[in-house]
């Protein structure tokens, strides 16, 4: 046993394979222990990892699904050959044979399905190597309020479940940034993610009393590829958006502007159900683009129900009574200042009924000295024919003054809605604009 646990050379008896591996059978059966012959000695762990795909992120079950290639090496002391005596510097044997940390990704979720590699490299000074493919399904915390321009950061942790510090070490050979390198040369899939950064940082952890244990974070910055949500979602909403805004210069009068904002409406909400499956579904925060297609929606639902208020004061004005006073001094006179429609002069008007109660007051005194009984007769029938004549001219103007004042408040109101409109929707477009930039 003190042979088989010393590091002492191996002897070959032929400088052959089936030598060298008949020389390794005492070490096989110590595969139980921790390679060390003594056993204060601590063993370094070497783990690195080359990513070589993003296969999906979940955004509702919060998982990310990657493929790499893990890389994890480590020193027994049992053995040592001289590869000359023996053939070879490096063997190949099973995984089972030999010892091997119990180093693991904490961010597990589910079991790996990569295909199994059943063989380990072991070198002439002791070195042993273990490479294999990993399908690592873990849970990462996805922030998607910034989509679709969004960058998540996911760990990789990597520790030993049985050893503690004073037994095992874990360490990066090399950089980080060579990892990221190696990645971004070795990824073969092109899809909706982009590798922008790996870091890695060391933690020691307390477990229990005096006993500490290390861990290997390393952090994966990935950003995601906005283009197809630029194009399908955000240029056609901005589209129509536009379009609802330019609708307001058709006259309200002559156009029927409230079918048009209605078909506008229903075109939008089909373009979102055909869309909507390329919005994130997740249950923790809501996405900034869906805030934007809400802000859209109810801009249009706004505009509609402004170009209904609009139609009802200028359609039902003819059967409307006069414009209070109140409204006359706010509308008319104080908002009509303010966006450039200062009411109409009512003089006009005052002369043209003046000028005909003057002309039919007049024409009786022009007749009275022609006779006498009866041409008095005649004007008095005829004053009573003016007096109704006047009263049926006011009342036809008072009414078409009264529509008249009706729709100058429609105007003055459209306006103004119209200015808040692109105003509102100025702030709130910078407003997202500057969010997703930063």
């Amino acid at each position: 046993m003190n042979a088989e646990c010393s590091s002492f050379m191996m002897n070959c008896s032929k400088p052959d394979a089936p030598s060298l591996l008949e020389a390794l059978r005492p070490v096989f059966n110590l595969s139980a222990i921790r390679p060390v012959t003594n056993i204060s000695t601590i063993t370094n762990v070497n783990i690195s990892f080359i990513l070589y795909g993003i296969l999906g992120v979940d955004e509702k079950a919060q998982i990310l699904t990657t493929l790499i290639w893990q890389s994890v090496s480590w020193r027994n002391e049992f053995i040592s050959w001289d590869p000359q005596q023996c053939g070879s510097s490096s063997i190949t044997v099973p995984r089972k044979l030999l010892w091997v940390p119990d180093v693991v990704i904490n961010e597990f979720m589910e079991k790996n399905s990569a295909p199994f590699t059943p063989y380990i490299y072991v070198y002439s000074d002791g070195l042993v190597s273990d490479a294999l493919p990993v399908r690592v399904v873990s849970s990462c915390r996805l922030d998607i309020y910034m989509f679709p321009f969004d960058i998540q950061n996911c760990t990789f942790s990597f520790n030993s479940y049985v050893y503690r510090k004073s037994a095992l070490q874990i360490d990066l050979p090399g950089h980080a940034g060579e990892i990221f390198q190696m990645s971004k040369e070795m990824m073969t899939t092109m899809g909706e993610w982009e590798l922008i950064g790996i870091t890695v940082k060391k933690f020691v952890f307390n477990a229990d009393f005096d006993n500490f244990y290390e861990e290997l974070r390393f952090y994966v910055s990935m950003k995601r590829r906005s283009t197809l949500y630029v194009v399908n979602l955000l240029i056609p909403s901005c589209f129509l958006i536009t379009v609802d805004l330019f609708s307001f210069l058709l006259p309200p009068q002559a156009v029927d502007r409230s079918s048009f904002k209605m078909t506008l409406i229903l075109g939008y909400t089909v373009f979102l159900l055909i869309m909507n499956d390329l919005l994130p579904v997740t249950g923790n925060t809501i996405p900034l683009m869906n805030v934007f297609l809400s802000l859209c929606l109810g801009l249009m639902v706004a505009s509609l129900l402004e170009t209904i208020l609009i139609t009802n004061l200028l359609c039902g004005s003819t059967h409307s009574s006069a414009v209070p006073h109140w409204i006359r001094v706010l509308v008319l006179h104080i908002l009509g200042k303010l966006v450039r429609l200062p009411p109409k002069s009512r003089d006009l008007q005052d002369v043209t009924v003046s000028s005909v109660v003057e002309e039919g007051s007049e024409a009786p005194e022009q007749k009275r000295p022609l006779n006498e009984d009866k041409a008095l007769d005649e004007l008095r029938s005829l004053g009573k024919e003016l007096q109704g004549l006047r009263l049926q001219v006011e009342q036809h103007l008072g009414g078409s003054q009264s529509s008249e004042e009706w729709i100058q408040v429609g105007c003055i109101i459209d306006r103004l809605l119209f200015g808040l409109y692109v105003l509102f929707i100025s702030v709130s477009f910078i407003t997202i604009i500057i969010m997703w930039a930063q």
